[in-house]
């Protein structure tokens, strides 16, 4: 695959139309989750990931392969564009998919309050682990991936993804059971 990437990215790096639109259509929806995973709402998503691949094909030139995935560096790109959109607002969301359930369950009031609070506390738990921990956190947890699909997604071994995984769920069980947020 590696070579696969390395033309593709020698295409587009000479402009090729196709090369980039190849890009965008295998990289989009990954970029779109993890932005969504920390934004929590879709406009904001949608608007931010567009930005990186404007950005990636603004600064594809500047690119150099070294057998590293792209994806790696669309993520960096997506994160930059969520550290700055997050100053602009003053806040962070994470895990928007709890919120969507907790909106469109009509069932009983008492557990929709507890499922909401429960949300609010994860969330606030979250903010104490490291931007790493909390990747990789989304990632396996929100995208259901597995932790080799992580570990190249982030450019890390297993053995760092599962150490990451470890540290975090330990990080956030002190939290929650400290009550803590």
């Amino acid at each position: 695959m590696s070579g696969d990437e390395a033309r593709l990215i020698r295409r587009a790096k000479e402009g090729d139309p196709a090369a980039f639109a190849e890009i965008y259509g295998q990289h989009q929806l990954a970029i779109y989750r993890y932005v969504l995973a920390r934004v929590g709402d879709v406009a904001t998503a949608e608007d931010l990931t567009g930005e990186v691949f404007v950005r990636m094909v603004e600064s594809i030139d500047q690119f150099t392969y070294r057998g590293r995935p792209l994806l790696t560096w669309l993520y960096t790109i997506a994160r930059h564009l969520i550290v700055d959109h997050q100053r602009q607002r003053g806040r962070v969301t994470l895990l928007p998919s709890f919120e969507e359930q907790l909106v469109t369950d009509l069932g009983d009031p008492v557990r929709t309050m507890e499922r909401g609070l429960t949300h609010r506390r994860l969330v606030a738990a979250l903010t104490h682990l490291t931007d790493a921990q909390r990747q990789v956190i989304t990632l396996k947890f929100v995208e259901g991936l597995s932790n080799a699909e992580v570990a190249r997604r982030l450019d890390k071994t297993v053995g760092a993804i599962k150490s990451l995984q470890h540290r975090a769920l330990a990080a956030l069980r002190r939290v929650l059971e400290g009550g803590e947020s």
